[in-house]
């Protein structure tokens, strides 16, 4: 079971191609962390503010499936959803979309342990919880 899916867009730019003209493959993990970034502030945080009452949530674990190439000026979509199976920090999987036509692109994930201040793994606190239940769909 996931959060509903929150889009956001973006566009391929010059300095994200490489020699072929293709997007390098390591600007995936970041469209990610713009997913990502974008889906908190949809649901009314930052990460500064995360980060303010001392939570951060490094990255354990990411994986990218490429499906298919974008090059210079291609417009993307970004979707981005939480995982709520996972009990022990956050997963979010993600699909990235040529904007024209909605073409899958790539898919992935990313985990993400609650660490505090020192970098000790926490639990999650009350108002990341809070947070989370208020996303999970009708029914659920």
């Amino acid at each position: 079971m996931h959060t509903p899916a929150h889009r956001c867009s973006t566009r391929v730019i010059y300095g994200d191609t490489d020699n072929m003209g293709y997007a390098y493959y390591a600007n995936y993990l970041r469209w990610f962390e713009m997913g990502r970034t974008e889906l908190f502030r949809a649901w009314g945080v930052t990460y500064r503010q995360m980060e303010e009452r001392g939570i951060f949530l490094p990255v354990s674990e990411a994986y990218c499936k490429y499906l298919q190439p974008v090059g210079y000026d291609d417009r993307l979509i970004i979707e981005t959803r939480l995982d709520l199976e996972v009990k022990a920090g956050m997963r979010f999987d993600y699909r990235i979309l040529a904007e024209e036509g909605e073409t899958p692109v790539a898919t992935g994930f990313t985990r993400h342990p609650y660490v505090d201040r020192d970098g000790r793994v926490v639990r999650p606190p009350k108002f990341i919880r809070d947070l989370i239940r208020h996303q999970r769909p009708e029914g659920a």
